[in-house]
């Protein structure tokens, strides 16, 4: 029956679309992806040893302990959800990403986990551990040259093989239960609870998709806590100049070289609103710091830990400064093995033209003396 037959009859129009199948697909699917989190135990809060002196306490949430090794997994799960709730991710039909790595392991990972294809659209001059993480969890690497055509590759491809665009940089922000649920913030709050500061005076975070500093911040003004939010940016990105020039459409002629953050836009996901203060923080800076951490705990890191490190020195020196106490917590967002070819390497920095020395020398500088150098 047609609607202009149904407007002058005046029948009922009923089209109904169940699909028993899918239903059961679906619900095997969520219950396979919530499984995961049951049997996931939190992460780490790790101290960053400071004099005793200062009466400060420094902290990194340790996302690299998740069971695809960094931050990206609580994302990637979130995005899973988001997607087979909303009908969006179906039986055989590849889901693709745009991500230059962490999230794309960690979407594979769940794609592999309800039985569906993932093809990660990825900068070529991505890690070759990262490729090969993507590989082991079943998913393909997709290439670009130039890392602004992500966004447009990825939705060509989702048309093109009926598959679905999960668009991290877009939903992140929509995808996390920002109010609890076991998310980033709540889980750090917990975790201070019988420390000497409870609530910190500062957390940094670092801007991929911006759903991370997004989720703090709510979370965060939500419970009506006094902590600021520090979001950490580095060279070749836009967060910091389209949220200090209040321009949301500022770009970028190239891409970080911090992999996981930094964007050559504003993406959709970052809520500039929600943050209090930005940090540009020089790339060198950010290797110098990822290079610190492992001096002083033992574990390497990759670069996005190094820029928001750098950033929490500086909150702590100027707390020194002051004579001010409490506590600041910032990310350990994946492990350094996934970059020994680059932040580890001579050659690389040789190649990229950074001299880390005095960055090392200010880190050094304010762990033996309280003063951060200008």
């Amino acid at each position: 029956m047609s609607i202009t037959h149904q407007a002058r009859t005046g029948a009922t129009l009923d089209v109904d679309r169940t699909d028993p199948a899918y239903r059961d697909w679906l619900k095997e699917a969520v219950r396979k992806v919530q499984a995961d989190a049951n049997r996931s135990a939190d992460t780490h809060l790790l101290r960053f040893p400071l004099p005793e002196r200062w009466g400060i306490d420094l902290y990194l949430k340790d996302e690299s302990t998740h069971p695809t090794g960094s931050l990206k997994h609580r994302l990637a799960r979130s995005l899973f959800l988001y997607g087979l709730c909303n009908g969006w991710i179906r039986p055989g039909r590849p889901v693709i990403e745009a991500s230059s790595g962490s999230t794309a392991v960690s979407e594979a990972y769940f794609a592999k986990l309800i039985g569906v294809p993932f093809i990660a659209v990825m900068p070529r001059t991505t890690s070759a551990e990262k490729c090969r993480l993507i590989e082991f969890h079943g998913g393909r690497c997709h290439f670009v040259d130039d890392s602004r055509k992500m966004y447009e590759e990825s939705a060509r491809l989702a048309v093109e093989t009926g598959g679905h665009y999960m668009d991290q940089f877009t939903y992140a922000e929509r995808a996390t239960d920002w109010r609890g649920n076991n998310n980033i913030a709540e889980s750090i709050f917990r975790q201070l609870e019988l420390e000497r500061f409870p609530e910190p005076a500062w957390i940094v975070a670092t801007a991929g998709t911006g759903g991370t500093s997004a989720t703090l911040a709510r979370y965060v003004h939500y419970m009506q806590y006094d902590t600021r939010i520090c979001v950490a940016d580095p060279d070749n990105s836009c967060f910091f100049e389209g949220w200090t020039s209040g321009d949301p459409d500022v770009t970028c002629d190239c891409g970080s070289r911090i992999e996981g953050i930094g964007r050559p836009r504003m993406e959709p996901s970052f809520v500039p609103g929600a943050i209090d203060r930005m940090m540009k923080v020089p790339d060198a800076a950010s290797v110098a710091a990822v290079r610190a951490l492992e001096g002083v705990i033992g574990r390497k890191a990759g670069g996005s830990t190094g820029t928001g490190l750098w950033s929490a020195l500086k909150i702590v020196s100027e707390m020194v400064a002051e004579g001010r106490t409490g506590s600041v917590v910032t990310l350990l967002c994946d492990p350094g093995d996934r970059y020994l070819d680059k932040y580890y390497s001579d050659a690389w920095l040789t190649e990229q033209g950074l001299d880390i020395a005095p960055y090392t020398t200010a880190i050094e500088t304010l762990l033996a003396t309280g003063v951060w150098p200008h």
